[in-house]
Order: C-alpha cells, then sequence, then structure tokens
C-alpha cells in the first residue's frame, strides 16, 4: 500500500501545477485503427451492431482523479520519453502524488442527469464512460480493491456509485450505454509490482517467470469486467482500452508503427473467457477491443483523426472536444460548428463519431461545454434526418458537398465556412438527381427550386437562409 501523504501537500501541489499540463497527447498515446476486421457471427451482436450504427453520434465522458489538478488522465504517471510532467518532482513521488489524489476526490455537486439532458440536447444517442482509466482508479464499486470512488470522501454520498447512475440517467433517455475499461491497471501490484521500476506503459516485471503474478492479473480483470457485466444494468458496448494488452500473436507491423514499447512477453488477460461470460450476462453486447483486431473489435477506432476514404467496416473516429479527453481548464475547445463538420464528414464516410467531454472535479460539465452541446443539437434538430439512420454511398463527397443516403432518399449537405458569407447558390455534379426530382431544405422543409445545366445541378439559396448567421452546414432531402 502507498504511504498516505499530507493532504494539504497534495492541495498545494494541485494548486500549484493545475495549469501546467494543458496538451494533447503525443501520436504514441493515441490507438491508431487497426487495419483487419473481423465480423461477428453472432446474431445477436449483429443486431446490436446495426442499431449501433443508425446512432452516429455518442459521447464519450472521461472523468477520474486526473480531473482534481486538471491534467491529462494517466499518462503523466507513465515513464516514457514524450511524456511531460513537472521535473522539479521525482518520479516516484509524483506517482504517490498522483495516486492520492483520491483523498481529496469529492464531487459533491455529481449530477448526471444533468449530463444525460446534455447529451441529448446536442442530439447524442450513445454514452461511452470511463469506468476505470489506465492510472487504476475504479469510478465504480468495485470489490476488487480500494482503489475507488466509493472509498474516499464521496463515500457516503447517495450516488457515490458513480457509474451505476450515469447508466441509469443515460438509460432513461434510451441511451445505448458503453462501459470503457482499461485493460492496463497502473494501480494494480500484479501489472506494477513495487519489487521493480516502472519504465514503460507495460508490465514491469518478466510475465513468463511471474506467470503467477499474471494470473492473478487475469483473474482480478475478469472479476471486475464481470463486476460491470453482472452489476450494473444492461450495457450495450464493453469499450476496452490499452491495445498494448493483447495477445503476443497479434502484434503486427501495424502495431509496432505506433512506437511504443512493445514486450516480448504476451500480454494477454484471456478474452475468449471474457467474452463468453459477458456475452451470458449481457446477450449481444458489441466488444470493442480497440486495435486488436480478431472476433472482439467488433467495430474499429480511430482515435482523434477521420480516416482519408470511406470505410465499409463498422467504425466509430473518438475526438475530445477539447485538446484533452478529461477536464483541463483553459483547455481550447473545438467550435460548435466545427463539430457539426466533423460529424457530417465521419457519417458521409460510413461511420460514427464518439466526442469525448469531461466533467470537472465538482460533478458538473463546464458551462462552455453545456453551450457548445446545445448548439450542435440545435443544428441536429433541423437537419438530424441526414445525419440518423443513414448509410454512406460511394459518392460520398463532391468538394464541400458530403452525400448520404436513407431508403429512396438521397441527402447533400454543404458545409459552410465558418465565419464566411453564406453564398446565393450551391452547386454539385456528384449524384445527380432527376429533373423531376423533389429537393427540400431540411431546416425549412420547404421544396426549393434548381437547374440541371449539362453535369452540375444548381439551386439558388432563399434569402431566409442567406440572412442566417453562425450556419455550419445546409442540408437537402432528394427524392426522384
Amino acid at each position: 500500500m502507498l504511504k498516505i501523504i499530507n493532504i494539504k501537500a497534495v492541495l498545494v501541489f494541485v494548486v500549484a501545477f493545475s495549469f501546467q499540463f494543458i496538451q494533447a497527447q503525443d501520436e504514441q498515446g493515441v490507438h491508431q485503427r487497426s487495419e483487419a476486421y473481423m465480423a461477428p457471427k453472432d446474431p445477436l451482436v449483429k443486431e446490436k451492431l446495426s442499431k449501433w450504427e443508425n446512432q452516429k453520434f455518442g459521447m464519450l465522458i472521461h472523468w477520474g482523479v486526473y480531473s482534481v489538478p486538471g491534467i491529462m488522465e494517466s499518462w503523466n504517471l507513465c515513464s516514457e520519453d514524450w511524456i511531460e510532467r513537472d521535473s522539479t518532482m521525482a518520479y516516484n513521488d509524483y506517482k504517490k502524488w498522483y495516486w492520492n489524489l483520491d483523498k481529496i476526490f469529492n464531487p459533491v455537486n455529481f449530477d448526471p442527469d444533468s449530463w444525460a439532458d446534455a447529451a441529448e440536447t446536442a442530439g447524442m444517442k450513445y454514452m461511452v464512460f470511463t469506468t476505470k482509466h489506465h492510472d487504476g482508479f475504479n469510478m465504480f464499486d468495485t470489490q476488487q480493491t480500494d482503489y475507488k470512488i466509493t472509498n474516499g470522501p464521496f463515500q457516503n454520498h447517495p450516488k457515490a456509485n458513480v457509474a451505476k447512475h450515469i447508466f441509469e440517467a443515460f438509460r432513461k433517455k434510451d441511451f445505448m450505454v458503453g462501459a470503457y475499461f482499461s485493460k492496463p491497471d497502473w494501480h494494480s501490484q500484479y501489472f506494477w509490482w513495487d519489487k521493480y521500476a516502472t519504465p514503460n506503459r507495460n508490465a514491469n516485471y518478466d510475465i513468463e517467470k511471474y506467470s503467477w503474478r499474471w494470473n492473478k492479473f487475469k483473474e482480478f480483470s475478469f472479476n471486475q469486467i464481470s463486476e460491470l457485466m453482472h452489476n450494473y444494468g444492461n450495457i450495450d458496448i464493453l469499450w476496452l482500452d490499452g491495445g498494448w494488452v493483447r495477445p503476443k500473436e497479434t502484434v503486427n507491423e501495424e502495431v509496432r508503427a505506433w512506437g511504443a514499447p512493445i514486450p516480448d512477453a504476451s500480454q494477454e488477460i484471456d478474452m475468449p473467457k471474457i467474452a463468453e461470460m459477458a456475452r451470458e450476462a449481457q446477450p449481444g453486447i458489441i466488444f470493442a477491443d480497440r486495435t486488436v483486431h480478431g472476433p472482439y473489435e467488433n467495430y474499429q477506432t480511430p482515435e482523434r483523426k477521420i480516416p482519408e476514404t470511406k470505410l465499409d467496416n463498422p467504425w466509430e473516429s473518438c475526438l475530445p472536444l477539447g485538446n484533452n479527453w478529461g477536464y483541463v481548464p483553459n483547455d481550447p475547445f473545438k467550435s460548435p460548428t466545427a463539430v457539426i463538420h466533423n460529424l457530417i464528414e465521419v457519417v458521409a464516410k460510413g461511420g460514427n463519431l464518439l466526442l469525448g467531454v469531461g466533467p470537472k472535479p465538482d460533478g458538473t460539465l463546464p458551462l462552455e461545454v453545456v453551450d457548445k452541446l446545445e448548439k450542435i443539437g440545435s443544428w441536429l434538430d433541423k437537419n438530424g434526418e441526414a445525419i440518423y439512420d443513414t448509410h454512406a454511398i460511394d459518392n460520398y463527397q463532391d468538394g464541400n458537398i458530403y452525400f448520404t443516403e436513407k431508403g429512396e432518399k438521397q441527402y447533400a449537405i454543404v458545409i459552410l465556412e465558418e465565419g464566411k458569407e453564406i453564398p446565393k447558390s450551391v452547386s454539385w455534379s456528384n449524384n445527380l438527381p432527376s429533373e423531376k426530382a423533389k429537393i427540400k431544405l431540411l431546416q425549412t422543409g420547404k421544396k426549393v427550386d434548381f437547374k440541371i445545366k449539362g453535369d452540375r445541378l444548381e439551386i439558388s439559396l432563399p434569402k431566409e437562409i442567406r440572412s442566417a448567421k453562425n450556419s455550419a452546414a445546409i442540408a437537402f432531402s432528394i427524392e426522384n
């Protein structure tokens, strides 16, 4: 067990250094999309995956002890050369300071219903919550360790078991619910053993020599996931992060290209056993074993990027609203227009967008985040028909115009440059309709006149549209 350091000292350190970690993650901390894909065979999984693909827009919530000082989640614990942390504190002292943040993490204003309200207002349809990040701090009442939210100053709060109440709040609004779970656990003595130094993100001992210890870690991981699968209601997605914890045979050149250290031993946690247990408890649950191509990566998860072209496999771009996944003071947020543009491009290329937000240490969402989500939702209220339940087509783009399809309808979504005047007309060449087609402007529901000249369609925009301010995009429905 760690020696508990003085709480006052913790607070002083938090205040002194809370603004020094506003940083985006280096490429080594980012999970690239695996190239191979194996489609699931279980009919219940295929059914749920199809439903998930139609949701299009979700919320990824990073919340843990790292929100107290407002720093990058977990990674400052890792001793790799791309990590930047304050250099005046010895590494082991830093780890003790970090892991003792649980003594002051007390989110007294925690209100998960307000989070669900904000997500619903934004037009989101599913959510993924970090039950445990790499630092090993548990945001649920696990019985496998005392390092958890229900064992600190928040333990007597009626909503101390925060994951339970977050899942319930989103389920009440018919959201699909996902549990993020980190496969590595840097707080566990079965992963980072105090006997040795912790040079990088991997287990810090010889797994083959101390196989009994790794087997204890596998048991620990299985039991924690089992708790989530059995004690927290219906879970639609098990979102497994930490792709370096994987069977050795799945390490290929693509994985090595991350630039992260890859150990000789197989850091596998017996996914077949976990999957059998999880699907018995949660029939049809989707697994996102990130970057570990095979039967437990039911959809791919490119991080902080949008693929260059359309993908035919189920996939999801996870992008943070700011530079960081969790709460960091003064983090520069994307504009609502930028997020809407990302969403349109992702959907047109056949994917979903999972937008990352970080609640504050008191348990509230930053007001600026709530405001931006509301503006995103305002656009989707009028134009969501071109987004939800659609699928991608081969000719999905023509310059600043993206196309989607649903049934007999096709949609054209015109990206508008932020801060610029709305043009008097728009035109495109791809996917030309017939001259007798019916084209409607989604935000008004009214038919628009159009002309087809040679290989180009042209639509004059009504004055009421051109006079609008801060419009991110204009969407049309097309029926031939």
